[in-house]
């Protein structure tokens, strides 16, 4: 399938994606981020996935496992520059803070923005495979099969069950504005709420564990995909400056070896 994106014809890879929910709790995994991988489950198993180092913008598929001595030692040198400072009160959060989900109409830098589909139906077909659409639409994504990433599950979805996925916000909004986003524009606010470096479709159940949580509270399942997952909130991170906690960056650097 080709869409046309910021008035570039590009090959869009399929994917799959649904709502995040923003700012809900997230159930701890033990003190050492531990967790059940799937058992054989390769993150994102069909082979489409990128390694989050080689996808800086996100608008590759997926979120591929990093394995490599070479590529950890590249994963811990991108987390080693991350800021850190304390979390802030959630004094004043508020979802629609951060715009109305899921908007075409962000700033112009933002991959995807301004091409007549909007950002969750982006990632749908992003990182989805056997994408069905609408009757007489190229955009909204009735049904679709998601290699997840957080579980190792293949996932067939449909729009009907809409929230069996969810689009995860991989640095949390509500985290995000305790770390410096309630003193940004609404701008740069609806810029990382739609950025497809910061959202990934994921199995419904584990994005409703993770809720507002860091790296330091709550990990993917898979054990695999936790450095990819760490580099890609470094990646978040550095791009919108915003810091994360120390105990948030020693468990980063800690899932890939560090």
């Amino acid at each position: 399938m080709t869409r046309l994106r910021g008035g570039t014809a590009l090959a869009v890879a399929m994917v799959f994606s649904g709502s995040a929910l923003a700012g809900c709790e997230g159930l701890a995994p033990p003190a050492d981020g531990g967790g059940s991988s799937a058992p054989g489950a390769p993150a994102a198993g069909d082979g489409r996935a990128v390694n989050p180092l080689d996808n800086p913008d996100g608008t590759k598929p997926g979120l591929a496992a990093v394995t490599s001595d070479a590529d950890k030692e590249r994963a811990r040198a991108l987390i080693e520059k991350v800021a850190t400072k304390g979390r802030g009160p959630r004094t004043g959060y508020e979802r629609d803070k951060f715009g109305y989900a899921w908007k075409d109409s962000v700033p112009r830098e933002v991959p995807f923005s301004h091409n007549g589909c909007d950002s969750r139906n982006d990632l749908l077909q992003r990182d989805g495979q056997d994408l069905r659409f609408r009757a007489g639409s190229d955009c909204v994504v009735t049904s679709l099969t998601l290699h997840d990433p957080y579980t190792g599950k293949v996932i067939e979805w449909t729009k009907s069950r809409a929230i069996k996925v969810q689009i995860d916000h991989v640095m949390p909004l509500s985290y995000d504005w305790q770390m410096g986003a309630a003193r940004w524009s609404k701008d740069k606010r609806e810029s990382i709420a739609n950025d497809p470096l910061n959202l990934v479709p994921v199995d419904g159940s584990a994005n409703g564990s993770k809720g507002d949580s860091g790296p330091a509270s709550w990990l993917p399942p898979n054990k695999r995909i936790r450095c990819a997952y760490s580099v890609r909130f470094a990646q978040v991170s550095l791009k919108y400056e915003l810091p994360v906690t120390a105990a948030d960056k020693e468990m980063m650097l800690r899932q890939c070896g560090g």
